[in-house]
């Protein structure tokens, strides 16, 4: 069974390479610290299994996996952030593994991919038993304003804007200042729904009215598309047959 590692943590990268060393019938086939590194590679050179890191910069490890070819290789998320959990489901990820990971925690995953390898007509049904009934993804966030904490609702979300340490939150009924970081925030918002454009910028992907030569239209208003993040969006877009 072949994989592939990326996560942007060099000692992640190398202690699940370690890991994957102890398995038997295991083969490593390469480790990155660059998502869109990894993508590239993965496009040409078909895996069994990606151990994919959620949290990465430029691209997450969500938005990757929604860009591989299909038929893909099964995906193990790997994260420190549990509230992923639900989504990796959704994207019918083989498994989901919290950091610090075991060895014992590791081989179980490998074990699972492996069974699904074996029986593809049941993967799928697997899968599914696998995902708890309970828990329902997220559909707003609360950012402290003034003396409260205000709900800021994903639908209603348009657009934030970084100043400084504080950040502007531009909704569908009016601006949100909010004492906050970018990573935090990013941490909290469905990947998949949103994307960092700028140092100073992230979008609702849903509300983006036009791209044009290097910007982005929200709201009527055309929000600058920075050069570190111009190929993981342009990327993102693409995914979503905009382009």
């Amino acid at each position: 069974m072949t994989c592939v590692i990326l996560d942007d943590e060099p000692l992640a990268l190398d202690l699940l390479a370690d890991y994957c060393a102890q398995v038997p019938g295991l083969e490593l086939k390469g480790q990155f610290d660059d998502a869109l590194a990894g993508l590239a590679f993965l496009q040409d050179n078909p895996v069994d299994v990606v151990f994919l890191d959620i949290h990465m910069p430029r691209l997450t490890g969500v938005q990757l996996a929604q860009l591989l070819p299909q038929p893909g290789p099964r995906i193990v998320f790997t994260t420190a952030y549990d509230q992923y959990a639900v989504r990796s489901y959704e994207l019918n990820a083989a498994d989901y593994l919290l950091k610090p990971i075991a060895f014992e925690r590791f081989v179980q995953a490998v074990q699972k991919v492996r069974q699904q390898l074996q029986a593809p007509a049941a993967a799928g049904g697997a899968v599914a038993a696998a995902a708890p009934a309970e828990p329902v993804a997220a559909d707003a966030m609360f950012v402290k304003n003034e003396h409260r904490l205000q709900r800021v609702a994903f639908d209603d979300l348009l657009y934030i804007e970084g100043m400084k340490e504080y950040l502007m939150l531009y909704t569908t009924t009016g601006k949100v200042l909010t004492l906050q970081s970018f990573r935090r925030v990013e941490e909290v918002l469905p990947p998949d729904r949103f994307a960092r454009i700028h140092k100073s910028y992230l979008v609702a992907l849903s509300h983006i009215e036009h791209v044009e030569r290097g910007k982005v239209q929200v709201a009527g208003r055309l929000l600058p598309i920075g050069d570190t993040y111009r190929e993981s969006f342009n990327a993102l877009i693409k995914a979503y047959n905009q382009l």
